[in-house]
């Protein structure tokens, strides 16, 4: 799994900072990794899971119904 580091700002969260691990709509490389992961011994981070501070946790949580390369690219250009 990823350290808390948001995926928007790269700000490191540590245990005090409000923070959220979200999960968004699987694509394709998703489908594969659940895939992976089901066998013994396998670790990683999902590729449709993504940590968001709290300056950007709210807009985030709107966009989990896309998958997060494409709520990416929103968040990248509204938080330009």
């Amino acid at each position: 799994m990823k350290p808390p580091i948001c995926e928007v700002c790269s700000k490191r969260m540590g245990e005090n900072d409000e923070c959220k691990l979200l999960y968004f709509k699987k694509g394709k490389k998703g489908f594969e990794w659940d895939k992976k992961a089901s066998e013994p011994g396998f670790v990683g981070h999902p590729p449709y899971a993504g940590w968001f501070c709290s300056d950007h946790l709210e807009r985030a949580e709107e966009l989990t119904h896309l998958t997060l390369p494409e709520a990416m690219e929103i968040l990248r250009r509204q938080f330009e």
